[in-house]
Formats: C-alpha cells, structure tokens, sequence
C-alpha cells in the first residue's frame, strides 16, 4: 500500500483485522514502543521508521488516539496544546500565538481555560487534535476517532477532520469501523483488512458496489441494505457514497416498500419498572434529572438515548439504587424502592457496566460468577447449580474452570452478565453494550441479549450512541436532553426509533443523527418517509428472528 502527500485514506476492518498494528507501523509505536518481529519495509515522507526515533517521528506523524483522556498532560486546554511547543522550547510570545491558532483552527479558542475533565467527549478530541497541529505535522493519524462519542459529535468531528483535509492540504489517515459515519465527509480511498492483509484498496463507489463489506463482517449502510432488499443493482457509477450524490430508479423500492407486510400491533405487558417525577442533582451542580418520569414493561428492551452529560448515566444509577433522588420515586412491580438497599435491589435489577474489566474481582470464572451469591451465605451445592445455569446460558459453561484472562472482551461481557444472571433479576441494565465493538462482535453480543430476552423474558434498558443498536434491536427508546426526558408525551408511538430520528427537532435536542433511510425515502419521493423508516426497521427485526 502506498499514501500520496495530502490523501485522506479510511482504513477499514473488524477487530482484530491488523489496522491498529499497521497505525502502530506508521506512527513509530512498532518498532519503538511494541516490540516483534517484523520483514518487509515502510517508508515514512522517504525514511524508515526504523532509522529515526520516536520523538522525530512525532514530528513527522500525529496521531490523535482512541481514548483522548489517555493523551492529556496538562491542567488546562491551552497547556496541552502548548506541550509539544514548551519541550521544544518554543519562546512564550511564540507559543501563545501557536497555540491560539491552532485553537481557532478547531473551533476551540474559547476553552483554552477550562479543565480537560470539564470538556465534552468531542471538545477533548479538538483539543487532542490542536496539540498536534502546534508542531505543524505532515500525516495526522486518527486511531477509531468515534468511539465514545454521541451521535452529533461524531458528525462534528468527521467534519472537522474534512475541514482540516481541504484547509491544510496534509494526509489524513482514519482508522474506524463505523463506515456510513465515516463517510458523512468524502474519503479518496478506503483500504480494507482483515486477518492481517489488505483485501481491498479502492475508491468508495467500489468498495460500495461489491459483496466485500458483508464478507467481511462490516456494516454497510442503511441505505445501502434497502436498495438490496428492493433488487436493485448496486455500481459505482450510482454515486453510492452518500445520499446526496445517490442515482437509482426509485419504483422498485417503492414495489418492495409497498409489499411488506403492515406494522405489527405492540403486544401490551405488564409494568415491570415505573420512574415517576424523578430529580437529581449532584452536590454544588445544577439539576441533572428534573421531573423524568416513564414505564418499563415485562420482557421488553428500551434504549435510553441522548448527548454526553444528558443525564442517562445518573438515571440508571438511580435506578440501580447506588445514589439516591431529590423527589420521586422508582417502583418494582408495583413496589416502592426507596428503601431498598443496593444490596437488595441488585437482586431484582442488574447492572453491566460498559468495561467488564471493571466488575471483575476474582481470577478464575467459575468464582467471579459465584460472587453475588456467596455474598449472601447461599449453599455451595446451590451455588453450583445456578452458577452452571447462567454460564450454560450465557455459553460459558464449558469454560467454567477457565481462568478470566483466557476469555475474549466479549466473552468477559458475557461472564458480567452471567454473575447478573445468577440473582435472577427481573431487569438488566446494560451501559453502551457495544461501545468500541465492530460489526461482527456487536451482532454477537447483541444477538445473545435478544435471545435473552425472548427465552428468559428479561427486559433490558440498553444505555447507548449506537443508532444502528437502537433501530435493529428496540422497539421503543427514551430520549434525555439537559435532564428531562423528550420522548414521554409524544403522542402516537412518537418514542419509536422510527419516529425519533426522523424527527429532526428530537434529532438536534438529543445530538442524534437523522437516519440515512429517511433520506432515501425522500430522495425517492416517498409520501410518508417515516412510514418507510419503520417498515425497514421492522422487516430488518423479522429477518434477524427468522435467522435465528
């Protein structure tokens, strides 16, 4: 493979593929920082990595990572822009101007003061991204720019990535498994891995017309799968790369639109949770819930939507019992937890948190399952019993005397969910359950949940940015903006995903992302796009239950 001065390349491929490592060839980390073996040769702007160390490559290569809060070094915005400048003993009056122009250039002159902890999830990234343009760098390297972000700032970011391409002409190099988010701004070409070699290194349109994505294990576009569906022929001549530049005859989709079948009527069940006038405030903050009130129903799977600081961390908190409200209350089948310890909750209402590493305590398997229950003085003979149950469900029963490290990120989520399990709750809730996961492994874990829910009939209430997540696999979501819930008075089936997004003033309040399908539906000159929206989703759900 090779990249031409000023290209902007999307390297694109599933967990495990190799793309981190080959990032890792090209910023210096391998050789310098990961040691191995390796053969052939790279060549960076005419010099191999090899020969230069990793501060020269530095200043050749920027690389924005994953995990912003992991790059901060300073107290402030400003002072993280200006490390790189004060190691090169940049002189002060420089340095200020550097470091406010590279702050204009990413919108972000206005937060030089405040803390790295007090910014956003897409504000850090613009700082991140500033420290990196102070020392002028030819290649900027983003390694998964979209992880961790809502909706709307992962639009604001390609953006600014694009934005950045055609105002300084350097190369741009983005590693992500998102696609259709990926490609909001147009790439030169999109290189593809997969077990460590590159399967595909073509123009957007052609790898877009091909069979490779799903091959592969990556999510095409939504728009995309409803042109298959309707029999329409994909080619790179279409425009396939966005909405807007898509050409297609519109009357087979609108054949296979009016075909499917009518909306199925919701089955109605029984409450199972009731959240009524909830408030919340942390200590010296403003209010972060303010009169949220909602029905959870027995069996059913909710997402629970909105901007970074919305307020949905804390209200599953709440619920969870591990702090307390201002007013309101949380009922159980009818009953009023406000007295209920965490302790006795936690065996009616489970909680996975998003980084299974971070409920582990116990090294082997078998004992980080039995936790809860040897808690509670229950016998080792039902220990035992439960204990293989949940791990037979969950499909870890052959693994039961494994240790912990021997399982995979998405085993490890299945081992958190089994130690759940095991106090037979009633409610599961799940914080981002796909959160950094490529297409094939949130499938997987998302498939287990649904199955979950079908065969235990347990209800979930899935926290997430993943709009994909909340159209494929629920049927319902709550909306949280600036700490009320959006979604609780539409009329209508308004709390639908169909209706969310496409709903552009609930789109913008929440920092949600409009549906590339209600576009094509436009596009096509559909008379009720949402209509078609919900169909979509609804034919996509009856295809996944067949499958299975």
């Amino acid at each position: 493979m090779s990249i031409g001065r000023g290209e902007k390349i999307l390297i694109l491929g599933p967990s495990g593929s190799g793309k981190s490592t080959l990032a890792h060839c090209i910023n210096g980390l391998i050789p310098h920082a990961f040691k191995g073996v390796s053969s052939g040769s790279c060549s960076i702007m005419g010099e191999t990595p090899q020969a230069l160390d990793i501060f020269s490559l530095s200043t050749k290569v920027g690389t924005l990572l994953q995990d912003t809060d992991g790059q901060f070094v300073g107290l402030s915005a400003g002072e993280d822009i200006a490390f790189a400048a004060e190691n090169d003993c940049v002189p002060p009056a420089e340095m200020h101007r550097r470091v406010l122009e590279a702050a204009k250039m990413v919108h972000m002159e206005k937060h030089l003061d405040k803390s790295p902890q007090d910014l956003s999830g897409g504000q850090k990234q613009r700082i991140s991204l500033a420290g990196l343009l102070v020392n002028d760098v030819e290649i900027l390297l983003f390694d998964e720019p979209l992880a961790n972000l809502d909706p709307a700032a992962g639009k604001e970011v390609i953006e600014l990535i694009d934005r950045l391409h055609n105002e300084t002409g350097k190369t741009l190099i983005i590693v992500e498994h998102r696609l259709e988010d990926a490609l909001h701004r147009p790439v030169d070409r999109i290189v593809v891995m997969d077990k460590g070699r590159i399967l595909a290194d073509l123009k957007p349109a052609e790898l877009l017309a091909s069979d490779l994505l799903r091959k592969t294990g990556i999510r095409e576009p939504f728009y995309l799968s409803a042109l298959r569906y309707a029999g329409i022929e994909l080619n790179p001549g279409m425009g396939l790369e966005s909405v807007e530049t898509l050409r297609f005859d519109p009357k087979p989709l609108a054949a296979w639109d009016a075909a499917l079948q009518g909306e199925q009527p919701p089955i109605q069940a029984p409450v199972l949770l009731e959240v009524r006038d909830l408030q919340y405030h942390y200590p010296g903050t403003k209010q972060v819930l303010d009169g949220v009130s909602f029905s959870l129903a027995k069996g059913e799977c909710v997402s629970l939507v909105g901007r970074n600081g919305a307020g949905k961390s804390t209200l599953a908190k709440l619920i969870a019992g591990f702090i307390h409200p201002d007013a309101g209350q949380i009922l159980l089948e009818g009953r009023d937890l406000a007295d209920y310890s965490i302790k006795e909750r936690s065996e009616h209402i489970g909680y996975v948190m998003q980084n299974p590493n971070q409920m582990i305590s116990f090294p082997l398997i078998f004992d980080e399952t039995a936790l809860a229950l040897r808690n509670r003085g229950v016998g080792e003979h039902e220990i035992r019993d439960r204990v293989h149950e949940a791990l037979k469900i969950c499909g870890l029963y052959p693994f039961r005397n494994w240790p912990v490290n021997a399982l995979s990120f998405g085993q490890k989520k299945r081992l958190t969910i089994a130690s759940v399990l095991v106090m037979g709750p009633s409610l599961i809730i799940l914080d981002e359950p796909t959160a950094g996961q490529d297409y094939r492994h949130y499938s997987e874990i998302m498939e287990f949940l649904r199955k979950l829910n079908s065969s235990q009939g347990l209800s979930f209430l899935l926290i997430t940015h993943d709009m994909h997540l909340m159209m494929e696999y629920t049927r319902r979501a709550l909306v949280l903006s600036e700490g009320h819930l959006l979604t609780r008075d539409c009329p209508g089936g308004g709390d639908t995903p169909a209706a969310i997004l496409t709903d552009d003033t609930l789109v913008e309040a929440a920092s949600l992302k409009r549906t590339s399908l209600y576009d094509l539906a436009v596009k096509a000159g559909m008379s009720d796009p949402r209509a078609f929206v919900r169909r979509f989703i609804d034919y996509e759900q009856s295809r996944r239950v067949t499958a299975s």
